[in-house]
């Protein structure tokens, strides 16, 4: 009789290093357009200097960012956050003070 493995991990959320979710598409494509920056400066003849400069510093930053919103809001945090800015702050109502008493009064008598 052959053995096979079970694959646990199924339902849960990817996870590398630490990252989780849509933190590991932010920071695998910060890198890639990182990458692709300095290949672009230096095939146009920008110092190698400035390009290494550049692509560390760059790389750098978007690691440190990435694995700072990461511990700062959590693996559904970024979804939370893009919710609230689409719900409104407040409800505009321009509805005349009169029309709105009338559709009440409407509602009460039947």
């Amino acid at each position: 009789m052959s053995a096979y493995n079970i694959n646990k991990g199924i339902g849960r959320t990817v996870e590398f290093r630490g990252l989780k979710a849509q933190y590991l598409f932010i920071f695998a494509g910060g890198l890639l357009g990182t990458l692709i920056l300095v290949m672009i400066l230096y095939m146009a003849g920008a110092n190698s200097y400035f390009c290494l400069l550049l692509g560390s510093g760059g790389a750098a930053l978007i690691i440190w960012q990435t694995f700072s919103l990461n511990r700062k809001y959590g693996e559904h945090g970024l979804m939370k956050i893009a919710a609230r800015k689409r719900h409104p702050r407040y409800i505009v109502c321009r509805r005349p003070v009169r029309r709105c008493l009338k559709c009440s009064a409407k509602s009460a008598a039947l």
